[in-house]
């Protein structure tokens, strides 16, 4: 664990915001709010990986925070979920990934876009090209104790009620009718989101068509005789599977059509039935470890941030699981949004540095709902989306096709618009080679970094936030770059004036 980086005492105040008399209050809470200073810099509604992650970032810059769960206890459900490369990379970054991977499977980096399965394409540009799959309870677990490691407070069985923000702060009421102060409230609260819908904030897009019923059980025919029925059915049934987790346990997906009431949790004998219904048997189907149904339905929420009150992962944007990438987009929420919020802290953002977490993230969900809506199509077994799906299989034997697929699905294909400049800036750093081992090791404090071929430049009065490492040596085919906490490019060039503006911009004024 590295030491917080920032220890200056915060500003008693923020800077008024346009909007910050916004509340998000029920009929039943009490009028007024707390003038107390806050105790908080930040709640956090929602402890699962955006929330946790979220939590650790801030921590990283010595902001306080206070994490509150509705839930008594972490989700039981084993199901897997997945971490694409660039949340893989991220967690690199924090060095997690080594706390991680025993606890998961790797597969290749392929066969996610419709899953269709191709095998990766060349020219995949990262050191963690692959697959994790790690059952939720295990990743939410790790993710919370390196928050808390890093002195986040976690309070379990506490649900957000209400709440209302002025110019200093936000006075956030619990169920149990107790007060908290904060200065800012940021909503992980998934996407049935408390906070979203007591913030006002709009969350359009288009309900459920279909819905399908997912779980993991044992089964009782042999594997050969499983592989060959899910084969033969996936030719015209794409939202159909079973797939072996372990030893005998199989994760099962079927269509929900005709299972009766959606509010019910569904039953092992829902399987069966729909399993009887598609292949004829239902494979012995027993014990099972979980069993959920989801629908295919795509929101996005209208605003990521309304005063002092923000919204992060699920709470900002739902779609199915299709390509797996829901956690994911979570997470990189979390670390595009917490060095900022820690920096306006802090007292250092720039004005508008805050802004850029809803400019920059919420074009990256409304690709994801998009490319969503395209695999979800190439699912349906009607003829039309079928031919297209062929039409794709082909196409996706072109390298280019395949690789611009997978960095969507990946997210190593984001570009975020820093303005006029070389391709590079506004994308994300692959962990190069530098002289003290591989780029991502310096970044594990969550501070800026410059990388320095020519060994003239300095950080000079950011050095308190960001740090510089003087390599003639580094795998890079630009002289120097500033790198944000979040390993996107922010600069490119060799002038010491023009780096100390883009220093400026991201960095705020230079310590006197």
């Amino acid at each position: 664990m590295h030491p917080p980086q920032f220890t200056a005492e915060p500003p008693s105040t923020d800077p008024v915001e346009t909007d910050s008399t916004v509340s998000g209050r029920p009929s039943s809470s009490t009028s007024g709010t707390d003038s107390a200073s806050p105790a908080y810099d930040v709640i956090i509604a929602g402890c699962g990986p955006t929330g946790a992650m979220l939590a650790a970032e801030l921590r990283l810059h010595d902001v306080r925070v206070l994490v509150l769960e509705k839930e008594t206890e972490p989700p039981s459900a084993a199901r897997i979920v997945g971490l694409h490369i660039r949340s893989l990379e991220l967690m690199a970054m924090r060095g997690l990934l080594e706390r991680i991977l025993p606890h998961g499977r790797q597969r290749p980096a392929s066969a996610f876009f419709a899953a269709i399965p191709k095998p990766a394409p060349k020219g995949l540009d990262s050191r963690y090209a692959y697959l994790l799959g790690v059952r939720q309870p295990v990743i939410e677990r790790l993710l919370e104790q390196h928050a808390t490691e890093l002195g986040a407070q976690v309070r379990r069985g506490r649900a957000v009620a209400g709440f209302e923000q002025d110019d200093e702060g936000v006075t956030v009421e619990l169920a149990d009718g107790e007060r908290l102060r904060s200065r800012y409230l940021v909503g992980c609260d998934g996407g049935r989101s408390t906070v979203r819908k007591l913030l006002g904030v709009g969350f359009p897009g288009e309900a459920a068509r279909t819905e399908s019923l997912m779980g993991e059980m044992e089964v009782g025919v042999p594997q050969e005789e499983i592989a060959v029925k899910v084969a033969e059915i996936r030719e015209t049934h794409q939202r159909f599977w079973l797939r072996p987790v372990g030893v005998g346990v199989y994760s099962v997906l079927v269509p929900a059509a005709g299972v009766g009431d959606r509010a019910e949790p569904p039953t092992l004998e829902d399987f069966k039935r729909q399993l009887r219904a598609i292949a004829g048997t239902d494979f012995g189907v027993h014990s099972p470890r979980w069993l959920s149904r989801f629908g295919d339905a795509m929101r996005l929420a209208d605003r990521y941030r309304v005063g002092r009150v923000l919204l992060a992962g699920d709470a900002a944007h739902i779609h199915p699981p299709i390509g797996g990438q829901g956690l994911n987009l979570g997470v990189q929420d979390a670390f595009n949004l917490g060095w900022k919020l820690a920096a306006r802290i802090r007292g250092w953002a720039p004005e508008t540095l805050l802004d850029t977490y809803q400019a920059e993230r919420r074009p990256v969900a409304e690709e994801v709902l998009d490319n969503t809506r395209a695999q979800t199509e190439l699912l349906s077994t009607e003829p039309g989306p079928q031919a297209v799906r062929r039409l794709l299989i082909e196409l996706m034997d072109f390298d280019e096709v395949n690789l611009h697929l997978l960095e969507k699905i990946t997210a190593i294909g984001i570009r975020y618009d820093f303005g006029a400049g070389p391709d590079l800036v506004g994308r994300r750093l692959r962990d190069i080679d530098v002289k003290q081992g591989h780029l991502y090791g310096l970044l594990h404090q969550g501070r800026g970094l410059l990388l320095d071929r020519t060994e003239r430049l300095t950080v000079g009065g950011w050095s308190d936030r960001v740090d510089h490492l003087a390599d003639p040596t580094a795998e890079l085919d630009v002289p120097c770059v500033l790198l944000r906490p979040d390993g996107h490019v922010a600069w490119i060039g060799d002038d010491q004036q023009d780096l100390d503006e883009h220093l400026s911009r991201w960095f705020g004024e230079p310590a006197h």
